[in-house]
């Protein structure tokens, strides 16, 4: 039987909708942070590209789970549509090649796109300025380090992680040859899911570091609020002052000492620096107290407190979700060689019962988890927002509203894309029942007569032949059973990040409100001061 129309237009349609919605949304993100002195149109384009494959990533999730959902009735049994494996075999295949391009895409920005653009933008800061031809030239210079370490990845996936050993009677040949038959009969699929696999383990190290700070600091800022730019220009008004002071008796005391010529010196220097830092600060504290738009934002304070509250809610359910899904996991897995991987719950999970009970009202499931997806997202932003990139120990960019690099702008696209891959993951562990079965039920015939209707249970992977499983669950237990090492790395990762939520809440409710200038002024923008002239002009 073919599979209806209505069907693919149900799954689909809306899918299109969120492509072009994220398509808005990212250029007005990008366009928002990017610096108005410093970009480039074709870094501009890439990270917009790239912000829109990282959103799509996450929404296809909510896609699969409504796909396997819509194959059943409320009564346990399979439309008559789906009654026909074929036709249920279509449609995953569908969902796993959207998977599969998805995250082929997102391999290609994070080794080739991203990579080419930053070098081919820092070929144009370097003093004299070069011809197009020659920054590509220099940019796919360092590219072939990228392609190199994607090629190795690729191959370790091909012929390592899960293959069973050839024949140990056959010559050397026959061995290679059935590796290649193998790597062949597969589509490649080992390969891919090994680079996938390695790059959710880095992103889970950016999630730990950038999403769990987010988590915690989103929601108390938005409580808090901040700071009045009246008594901040008051109180910067007073430190100049005493500024202007202090400075007065200093050079009382260099014009007595006149004789010593290096006499403060540097000292001149700091203090010539904070002035002109204070000066900026009046300008822009100034211009926030008479912005229409801030005091108009003073009415909706209220329900940005609301919301604040709201996420810290969301926060504390995800935080009691995750610490009960990894204590069953401890309490119930089978232990580290299948990666942790639980077959059936066994203790409550408050998100996961949410949204099993949310079934019975459609789509209200599929809109809070779509919430929850883009609720995480949304914190990882700020959290790379408030944190910043960092190599090691070294601070790299900043993530500033209408000042940020190009290389800032495309470090932040290539991070997200680490952590959605972790996500993907994070969501799969945070709802394992929902994100498996969604909202299928069977019906177990068991005792039923003809005159009553069979009683109906929830799918788990022990009935698994009368449900069909999420593309999203087969491809994450392929990674935990075949790969335990990524599920044991995931499962003590997620210990960590509920450690680093909980130190992320104390520092957030200890640090003071943020400025309401905050991210404008710097005290790195002494070279950029020629941007103040314009933005007075």
């Amino acid at each position: 039987m073919a599979i209806p129309s209505a069907v693919l237009a149900a799954g689909w349609i809306p899918f299109v909708v969120v492509i072009v919605l994220t398509l808005l949304f990212s250029a007005i993100y990008i366009r928002y942070y990017m610096s108005k002195y410093d970009s480039e149109l074709s870094t501009t384009l890439a990270t917009i590209f790239a912000l829109t494959i990282t959103l799509l990533t996450s929404a296809i999730v909510p896609v699969d789970i409504f796909l396997v959902s819509y194959m059943k009735t409320s009564d346990g049994t399979f439309k008559d549509w789906a009654n026909n494996l074929a036709s249920r075999e279509s449609i995953e295949q569908s969902v796993l090649y959207g998977y599969y391009t998805l995250y082929a895409l997102v391999t290609f920005c994070l080794f080739i796109l991203l990579p080419f653009f930053y070098f081919f933008y820092e070929e144009k800061d370097e003093g004299s300025p070069s011809s197009c031809k020659s920054r590509c030239c220099t940019a796919l210079k360092y590219l072939i380090v990228f392609i190199l370490v994607v090629a190795a990845l690729m191959l370790i996936g091909a012929f390592v992680p899960t293959k069973g050993a050839p024949n140990a009677n056959s010559t050397e040949w026959k061995q290679i040859e059935a590796l290649f038959k193998d790597l062949a009969s597969n589509g490649m699929e080992d390969s891919l899911s090994f680079v996938i696999s390695v790059l959710s383990l880095l992103g889970m190290m950016a999630f730990i570091m950038y999403t769990a700070y987010g988590m915690s600091a989103l929601p108390i800022d938005l409580i808090k609020g901040r700071l009045s730019a009246r008594k901040e220009k008051m109180e910067v008004r007073g430190q100049r002052e005493e500024r202007v002071e202090r400075a007065e008796r200093r050079q009382a005391i260099k014009d007595k000492y006149s004789s010593r010529k290096r006499f403060g010196n540097r000292d001149q220097q700091n203090t010539d620096e904070q002035d002109r830092l204070m000066e900026r600060q009046l300008r822009h504290l100034e211009a926030n107290d008479r912005s229409c738009i801030r005091k108009c934002l003073l009415v909706l304070r209220p329900f940005e407190m609301l919301f604040g509250f709201l996420f810290l809610l969301v926060a504390l359910l995800i935080f009691i979700s995750l610490l009960l899904t990894n204590i069953d996991k401890a309490m119930h897995s089978k232990g580290y060689k299948i990666g942790y991987a639980l077959a059936q719950r066994k203790l409550p999970n408050p998100i996961d019962i949410v949204l099993v009970f949310c079934q019975m009202v459609f789509p209200l499931d599929y809109i809070l988890m779509s919430g929850i997806i883009m609720y995480f997202v949304f914190c990882s932003m700020s959290g790379i927002r408030n944190i910043g990139v960092w190599f090691l120990w070294i601070r790299m960019y900043k993530i500033r509203p209408r000042r940020t690099r190009p290389q800032g702008l495309l470090m932040l696209c290539m991070i997200l894309m680490f952590i959605v891959l972790a996500i993907n993951i994070i969501v799969y562990e945070l709802t394992p029942q929902y994100s498996t079965f969604g909202s299928q039920k069977y019906g177990n015939m068991t005792g039923a007569s003809n005159t009553t209707s069979a009683p109906l249970h929830q799918c788990t992977t022990e009935v698994a032949e009368d449900c069909v499983v999420t593309r999203m669950a087969l491809l994450l237990t392929r990674f935990f059973y075949k790969m335990w090492f990524f599920g044991a790395a995931y499962y003590w990762g997620t210990w960590v990040f509920l450690g680093i939520y909980v130190l992320g809440f104390i520092i957030a409710v200890i640090k003071k409100r943020k400025s309401s200038i905050d991210g404008e002024i710097d005290e790195d923008d002494f070279d950029e001061s020629d941007d103040e002239d314009l933005l007075r002009g």
